[in-house]
């Protein structure tokens, strides 16, 4: 269907990137994810099937100042490769700062800058997906990011949304910038700010963008459910691969999928409740690895598990106790209490996942629209906004 993905120097054989997403994409399911990802139906077992696969978001200025949170963050398996690192940042300096070190400490091999997110606590501080509004400031950050990492051969990608609602529309004109600083590829999120995650994805963005960006690839983001969506998508707006987000939320098989479907296969991957269970359970013992703590991984396990049963029969009081475990072996208990024998439950178990929310109103410092450029006071705001946001 596609060739492999270019990006710098790397060289992604299935075009298919996990996106990052905040308290999702830590070591510990990037190593799940990669684990299917690697795994290729149709092909008598071969492997080799290799996608992206980004940290969640990490705060630059946070890293800079090497808080316990964002050094954990930005941890990687031995074999883990490339290492993606997902960075958000709104002071150009303070953004060349973190990418110095994680390129002179060799802590990374691809770096992907954070101009989507739509949480309020960011767009208010004028960061995320409302940052490319103030074009001199993204075009500041984007270069001072390829600066730095360039002659470490490391490559910096930019990840976006359409804008901050119909009437502020940033993508074009913020992906033939970032283009031109040397940004390595881009990656739309066919919704705006205002939209969050409801609503459908305009992938004729996607499109537009194709026609808009010629030198680097561009990426498609939204609405990938299935690896059929995910040909469907290229199929529709020529793009150079596909961004993955809630659509692996407890299916991270769907790697496997994608990557026989780019293989130019249409065997898919339908678990067993028992082949779900255990997958569930590995994740959990990863989290713990990760965390260092049985309590704290089993507490992160929790968000998981509604994703990981949708569409199976498992009763309302027995998923109430899976939200409340507290250790493996609860865990263990629970689980045997299933039906493990049932089949894949098919479209059930299908389509959104995820919360989708609805519209809304963006948070934007004060003035924000007034000018693409930056006042006085917004220099200032936003030379202390990464300071008010958490995550790493």
């Amino acid at each position: 269907m596609l060739p492999p993905l270019r990006i710098g120097r790397h060289v992604i054989d299935s075009p298919v990137v996990l996106a990052p997403m905040a308290g999702i994409t830590n070591r510990a399911f990037r190593r799940l994810c990669r684990q299917y990802g690697a795994e290729r139906p149709g092909t008598d077992g071969a492997s080799g099937a290799t996608s992206l696969y980004v940290s969640e978001m990490i705060t630059s200025r946070a890293l800079v100042e090497r808080t316990p949170v964002s050094m954990r963050l930005i941890e990687h398996d031995a074999d883990e490769q490339p290492r993606s690192i997902q960075l958000y940042g709104v002071d150009p300096v303070t953004v060349a700062a973190a990418v110095r070190m994680l390129v002179t400490e060799d802590r990374a091999d691809h770096i992907d800058l954070n101009f989507g997110c739509p949480v309020p606590k960011v767009t208010r501080k004028g960061g995320g997906a409302a940052l490319p509004w103030k074009t001199e400031l993204f075009r500041g950050i984007v270069s001072a990011a390829v600066r730095e990492a360039t002659p470490y051969d490391v490559p910096v990608t930019v990840k976006m949304r359409v804008g901050i609602d119909s009437d502020h529309v940033t993508y074009l004109e913020a992906g033939r910038i970032a283009e031109g600083e040397g940004a390595a590829a881009v990656a739309l999120h066919a919704r705006t700010a205002a939209q969050a995650y409801s609503g459908q994805a305009d992938w004729s963005r996607i499109a537009e963008l194709k026609r808009a960006v010629t030198t680097v690839p561009v990426l498609g983001n939204g609405d990938i459910w299935s690896a059929e969506d995910a040909l469907r998508m290229v199929y529709e707006t020529g793009c150079d691969g596909v961004v993955v987000g809630r659509g692996c939320l407890g299916r991270p098989w769907l790697f496997t999928d994608l990557a026989a479907a780019f293989g130019g296969s249409d065997t898919r991957v339908e678990p067993s409740l028992g082949e779900v269970a255990a997958t569930l359970r590995r994740h959990a013992e990863y989290l713990v690895e990760f965390h260092g703590d049985e309590g704290r991984g089993c507490r992160d396990i929790r968000k998981h598990i509604a994703w990981y049963f949708k569409g199976f029969a498992v009763g309302g009081e027995l998923r109430h106790r899976l939200a409340l475990v507290d250790s493996l072996a609860a865990l263990d208990d629970l689980v045997a209490d299933l039906d493990l024998d049932q089949p894949w439950p098919g479209a059930a178990a299908e389509g959104q996942r995820g919360r989708a929310g609805s519209s809304r109103m963006v948070a934007l410092p004060d003035r924000w629209l007034a000018s693409r450029g930056l006042d006085e006071a917004q220099q200032a705001r936003v030379a202390l906004a990464e300071e008010s946001v958490s995550g790493g």
